[in-house]
């Protein structure tokens, strides 16, 4: 008896008729995840450290995080990136951005960013750069 009603709702026969077989069939929607899309392509100015800088050190990467005001409260920024250059950590450099160098708008997580400068110890003691030139992708 259940084998009937099984047929009888058009499961286990020919479903070419149905709606379940075209909707499968159809492309899908244009959604974020079925259509890739080019992305911009965002150009750095090169960062270069002076001929006389001693531990001067350039690295760029994309910003995976942002402290926006410093707790000592001298006005400057600093970029955790994940970098390629690995200054402060294996695939991390952090840039200290001082308070005349800050760009206006701020970069956010996923901007392309780069700098220059020699490498000194931050608050907790991690390495990282204090940027004398310092650079946001356009």
């Amino acid at each position: 008896m259940l084998g009937g009603g099984w047929l009888l709702f058009g499961r286990g026969g020919d479903e070419s008729g149905s709606s379940k077989s075209t909707t499968a069939r159809e492309k899908p929607a244009n959604d974020w995840n079925t259509e890739p899309t080019k992305a911009r392509e965002a150009k750095l100015p090169p960062s270069r450290c002076a001929a006389d800088s001693s531990n001067c050190v350039v690295a760029s990467g994309r910003v995976i995080y942002v402290e926006k005001v410093d707790p000592d409260g001298d006005g400057d920024a600093h970029f955790v990136a994940a970098s390629e250059q690995g200054v402060t950590l294996p695939g991390i450099t952090i840039f200290d951005v001082r308070a005349d160098l800050r760009p206006n708008p701020l970069p956010g997580v996923g901007d392309l960013v780069g700098g220059a400068g020699p490498v000194y110890p931050g608050h907790a003691g991690q390495k990282q750069i204090q940027v004398e030139e310092f650079h946001v992708a356009k």
